[in-house]
């Protein structure tokens, strides 16, 4: 199939803008709860009357400050309850929030501060503050820090009537801009993607009425923990859809093992995350019960899931193999749904491929997991899975009022109004990134079945030609190397090479368990060229191999002595590989592998 569209199931009106439902909620249901605030290591309630309320409050500060209609004020942070807040207040002004990263430098700050002319900025910390403030351009009126600053601010603007703010508000129409979102960039110098209010309002109410119905408007008490970072497109977009789907948010600043955790405090109904987030889920049980003595009772029942699971798409589950999923259901499964929480039953991930054998031995232990797919420049998904519709492997179907297509070349192409008006100020890269009819070219490339569901094979500049003429889509060989606990990342390398070859990262938390079943003393620097270490990638990358050719597959692979982050500069903060960089920093053991 090449093209496949899906109708709207609801309208976005012209009056509408994105601060209505909160301000009409606030109204009509007071005491309702839209948001959790953890304080002193403690959740508490925030009342649809206490959100408004503070919204208001900045909102008016914001206007005694001078920020006008269409101006632009930054905004960095990672994820807590202030950042919605000002977020919102922003929205209520008519003003342009520009999200900047925390760990963002200080030279990819100031190109966001002078690129988008913002007249104020709000960020976490002094540290932040500093940052800023080394890079300082001459348009930022504003600084102000959420750790120092936001109590003197809030009472800055009591001046201000109600019926000011109002008729600031209601002066914002649906295709105003809302955000400015620099993306975050594999390639290149980021671009200002310029999305509006009929942007974010058209996918969650399209995905509220649709895909996501389930999970969010058919849930008596529909709750999620927002943990990724709100520059990021995909948690913005969570946002809202919470929002606007009257559910309840929490914040959470932090990716790491404490995330986990926090789920069995906070319970969740619902989850959206990145990959790695269920990675991270599914290692830590592994390690724990090879750590107690049952690695095998845990591998039969992974195995067990995922043939469960499999069987589901049949229609036919064997007998054998429901009787021994209903006994891990008791030895092994409870826990992990325990560890997430215990209270929810889906999720949904975005930001790169989850892979077809989580994805079976999630849904297997009883929760289920929607890929979806989408960019910045889409207002996050394109397309996604549904509850009861799901193909695991694929992205799903477009949304409802969206179109994709698969051009000549293998590129998806989409439409719809969730797609951005353009970049800021760059109208050359705003007219190549649309096709003649106005499809909105996505780089990446893929395939449609006969159901409309999309399938990602890769990204089109970042395909692979060998010396010999053979063109490799790295993404298939990457993510199965991924699915090996042992590993952190991998980036596939061999363009005018003569064979494919591969650059792996050791997950720490994995090598250390690793570590100490093998008898083995060092660090991972110490043992990157260990024998038996290599072995066990080996297994990872003969797995990798069997899903495409002889001569698409991996012969030789350096395990790296450091990870890839964000801190180093080799991952984007929505943990994709930046290549152009991994190929810089790491180029001679690149040049290592091929001279040997």
């Amino acid at each position: 199939m090449r093209e496949y569209s899906s109708p709207p199931v609801t309208e976005i009106s012209d009056d509408a803008r994105l601060t209505d439902t909160l301000y009409a909620r606030a109204a009509e249901e007071p005491d309702a709860v839209a948001a959790r605030r953890q304080e002193s290591g403690q959740w508490r309630d925030v009342t649809t009357a206490e959100l408004r309320g503070d919204v208001a409050a900045f909102a008016k500060a914001l206007i005694n400050a001078g920020v006008e209609h269409g101006d632009r004020v930054a905004l960095m942070s990672r994820t807590r309850y202030e950042w919605t807040v000002v977020d919102y207040a922003i929205w209520s002004v008519g003003a342009v929030t520009v999200p900047i990263y925390e760990t963002s430098s200080a030279e990819q700050i100031g190109w966001i501060l002078s690129d988008s002319g913002a007249k104020a900025a709000f960020v976490e910390t002094t540290e932040h503050a500093e940052r800023v403030e080394s890079v300082r351009t001459p348009d930022l009126a504003h600084l102000w820090t959420f750790e120092g600053d936001l109590e003197e601010l809030r009472p800055t603007g009591s001046e201000v009537s109600d019926e000011t703010l109002e008729e600031r508000r209601r002066a914002v129409r649906v295709d105003d801009l809302a955000t400015l979102i620099y993306t975050s960039g594999t390639t290149g110098r980021p671009k200002g993607c310029k999305l509006t209010h009929r942007n974010f309002l058209f996918i969650a109410h399209q995905s509220l009425e649709g895909p996501a119905r389930q999970i969010l408007r058919e849930h008596p008490d529909p709750s999620t923990l927002l943990f990724l970072p709100l520059a990021h497109v995909f948690a913005r977009f969570v946002q809202v859809m919470v929002l606007e789907g009257k559910g309840v948010l929490g914040h959470f600043p932090s990716t790491g093992p404490e995330l986990i955790e926090e789920f069995a405090v906070f319970r969740p109904t619902f989850l959206l995350a990145v990959p790695r987030v269920f990675e991270k889920v599914y290692t830590k049980a592994e390690q724990k019960a090879t750590a107690e003595g049952k690695g095998k009772i845990f591998a039969a029942a992974a195995d067990t899931a995922i043939a469960y699971s499999k069987a589901l798409d049949t229609g036919r589950v064997p007998f054998g193999t429901k009787l021994k999923h209903a006994l891990f259901a008791k030895l092994v499964y409870g826990k992990l749904l325990a560890a997430l929480g215990g209270n929810a039953q889906y999720a949904v991930s975005g930001g790169s491929a989850l892979g077809a054998r989580l994805g079976h031995f999630f849904r297997g232990i009883g929760f289920t997991i929607v890929e979806g797919y989408g960019l910045t420049e889409t207002t996050a998904p394109s397309t996604v899975n549904s509850t009861d519709f799901n193909k695991i492997g694929t992205v799903g179907q477009p949304l409802p009022g969206t179109s994709a297509r698969i051009a000549e070349d293998g590129e998806v192409l989409v439409k719809g109004d969730h797609v951005m008006v353009g970049y800021w100020k760059n109208e050359k890269a705003t007219e190549e990134a649309f096709s003649e009819d106005g499809f909105y070219r996505t780089g990446d490339l893929g395939s449609l079945d006969e159901d409309g569901f999309l399938s990602i094979t890769g990204r089109k500049k970042e395909i692979i030609v060998t010396a010999g003429g053979k063109n490799v889509a790295p993404a298939v060989l990457e993510d199965r190397i991924r699915a090996n606990a042992l590993v952190s990342q991998c980036m596939v390398v061999g363009d005018n090479r003569k064979f494919i070859a591969a650059l792996v990262t050791i997950d720490p938390d994995s090598f250390e368990q690793w570590r100490e079943a093998n008898g083995k003393s060092g660090q991972i620097a110490d043992l990157a060229e260990d024998p038996d270490l290599n072995a066990e990638i080996q297994k990872a990358v003969d797995h990798a191999n069997q899903a495409v050719s002889k001569a698409e597959g991996i012969k030789k692979f350096r395990i790296l002595s450091t990870d890839f982050t964000e801190e180093n500069g080799a991952l984007t903060a929505s943990l994709k590989v930046k290549r152009h960089v991994v190929n810089k920093t790491w180029s001679q053991e690149i040049e290592d592998i091929y001279a040997g």
